[in-house]
Formats: structure tokens, sequence, C-alpha cells
């Protein structure tokens, strides 16, 4: 059994807990060196994914700015805000009339975020929605019964770093009209996925230390013990949700999760623009 198939097998709360306990002594070791100060968390309480905090949080706003033509007076959505991973870089580049939203289902990030981001730039807010997802929280709340609290056409730019890596088809498809309601009529949308052609679907069988196993109607999965994990979406599949919604796909950029010769430019999801039809 591999390590992420451990880390899967434990209860949302006991991954936090784990995370917490597995860095605990390099954050005493960061602690003393001050690298805690200012709007950078321990890495025992980044719950978000690998790769350096600051690093992978500039690399976001670059590609914010590169496909979205993310503009500093803009008003943007987060979903999946985090642990402001991607909010502390923008509070650099957007000016003090944008606007920025940014949710997520995890509280201590929510938290932390109205801690070290909104005390100090206050056109930044964060809210927490108390959503199940099996990998992060155990809240009765359905995803699929979820309304974005903003009123119809509210942002310029929505953005989704690996949010729909970790639901249901279901759930994705209601959140892709939710983001057709929320967004302006010009407005664009980047979100990141793992996206696989069905014709070509054994890449999915095959790409080294990283696997989707269990096959649904139009997706893959990487655990079947635990559904909102990974998993992978065919691109046929997701062109009809983008569709339904109302919403059409202006660009798709390949990720380096199925390419064999990694490009250290390239981001590892692959990267998907919409925009209203």
């Amino acid at each position: 059994m591999s390590l992420r198939n451990i880390y899967y097998s434990l209860s949302p709360k006991m991954r936090l807990y784990t995370r917490k306990l597995v860095y605990w002594p390099v954050d005493v070791i960061d602690g003393v060196r001050g690298r805690h100060r200012g709007m950078q968390p321990r890495k025992g309480d980044i719950y978000i994914g690998s790769g350096d905090f600051v690093k992978q949080g500039n690399l976001q706003v670059k590609l914010l700015k590169d496909h979205l033509d993310l503009q500093s007076s803009d008003t943007v959505l987060d979903i999946g805000s985090g642990i402001g991973r991607t909010a502390v870089p923008l509070t650099k580049f957007l000016s003090e009339e944008a606007r920025y939203e940014g949710f997520d289902v995890v509280e201590k990030g929510v938290k932390w975020c109205r801690n070290h981001i909104s005390l100090k730039f206050k056109n930044f807010n964060f809210t927490y929605v108390p959503l199940g997802n099996d990998l992060y929280n155990n809240s009765s709340t359905k995803a699929t019964d979820f309304t974005f609290p903003y009123d119809d056409e509210s942002f310029h730019k929505v953005f989704l770093f690996s949010v729909f890596t970790h639901m249901t088809i279901e759930e994705i498809a209601h959140y892709l009209r939710e983001i057709s309601r929320v967004m302006k009529a010009d407005g664009k949308c980047l979100m990141t996925m793992f996206l696989y052609d069905e014709e070509k679907e054994d890449v999915t069988e095959t790409v080294d230390g990283f696997k989707f196993p269990y096959k649904g109607d139009g997706y893959r999965l990487m655990s079947d013990k635990v559904v909102s994990a990974n998993i992978a979406v065919a691109e046929q599949l997701l062109h009809e949700m983008v569709e339904k919604s109302g919403l059409q796909i202006l660009n798709i950029v390949d990720g380096n999760w199925k390419i064999q010769e990694k490009n250290s430019n390239r981001y590892f999801q692959d990267i998907i623009v919409v925009g209203k039809k």
C-alpha cells in the first residue's frame, strides 16, 4: 500500500493531525528562524497539496495573468481558497479598488486567512462553507445543494486550483452552473484538474506514480475508498457539462502529470479556461 493510500485511509481530522505531527520538527526550526512571520503558514497547517507555498502561489498568480488577463482592478472569486496560497501574492497585485472573495470547506484555512490577510487588506474576504467532502471534512451538507453566497454577474475573474480534482461529477456540474451565474458576461474562469481522452484512456493507467485505476462513467478515480480524493474526468464529459452550464471552453493546456517529457514551465495539472457563451 502506497503512502498516499495510507493517508486516504485516515479520517479527515486525522489527516490534518498527521500532517501537523509529521511537519512539527520542521515548523519548530522554521519558527526559530522567523519564517512564519507575516503571511506564510506553518507547513503542518498547509493541507492544500505539495510544493513550496510561496513559489506555488506566485506561479498561480502568473497563470491568472497569462491565461485570464487578470487586471489589478478586477473583482475575483477564489473557489477553494484554502490557506491563502493564491490570495497572499494577490495582495501585492490587486489594487484597493479591486475585490477578492474566497471560500473554502476547511474552517482552519478560512480562519488563518482572516487573521493574516483580511486584517491587513480590507478588500479580501474569506467565507467558510461547511460542505461535505470525504477528503477534508465530515459535514452532512451537500455541495450539490450549495448556492454561492454572491449576486449574479459579480466577478470579472473566477479561479479554482485543484478543486475539481476533489469533487464528484455531480458536484462539478453544479459548481459550473454556479460559476456561470456569478461571472460577468465578459468574465473568464480558470480551473485546473486531471483530464483524459477516452480514446487514449490508458494514459491514466501508465502515468508513473499518478494512476487512476478505478473506472466510472466518464471519469476515473485514484482511490475507490475516498471518492473525492483524486478524480480524472473525460474531456468529452467536461465539454458536455460546460456547455450545459452556459459556458464554453476557450483553452485547454495539458499538464505535466500526463506528459512523458516533463516541462518545468508547464503546470502539473491540466489548465482549462472557460467563458460565457
